[in-house]
């Protein structure tokens, strides 16, 4: 069984800054992409940003440079950086582990995070 555990959401006035952590627990040997996506009210869930083992990262076109994607391979969790916030990125922000293996062999695809709220507001 694999969990992943959001933290960080939160209110925030746009400009500001907030950082996401999500942690995976379950007896876990490796996990090659970890990502975040989002979903605001009344669309349909997007990719915000990925990363591989290897460190290799991705953007969706309307969080580049502003947003930072890290992992700690060691302690299987995954951040995200938040900066120059914009009301535009109210959403629920989901954390997702895909291609999973655990100790003993056991594979997982797209495990998803229960997620957490970021609401940016004046």
């Amino acid at each position: 069984q694999v969990q992943l555990v959001e933290s960080g959401g939160g209110l925030v006035q746009p400009g500001g800054s907030l950082r996401l952590s999500c942690a995976a627990s379950g007896s876990i040997f490796s996990i090659v992409v970890m990502g975040w996506y989002r979903q605001a009210p009344g669309k349909q869930r997007e990719l915000v940003a990925t990363i591989a083992t290897s460190g290799s990262t991705s953007y969706a076109d309307s969080v580049q440079g502003r947003f930072t994607i890290s992992r700690d391979n060691v302690k299987n969790t995954v951040y995200l950086q938040m900066n120059s916030l914009k009301p535009e990125d109210t959403a629920v922000y989901y954390c997702n582990a895909d291609r999973v293996t655990v100790v003993g062999g056991g594979r997982f695809r797209e495990v998803w995070g229960q997620g957490t709220l970021v609401f940016v507001s004046s």
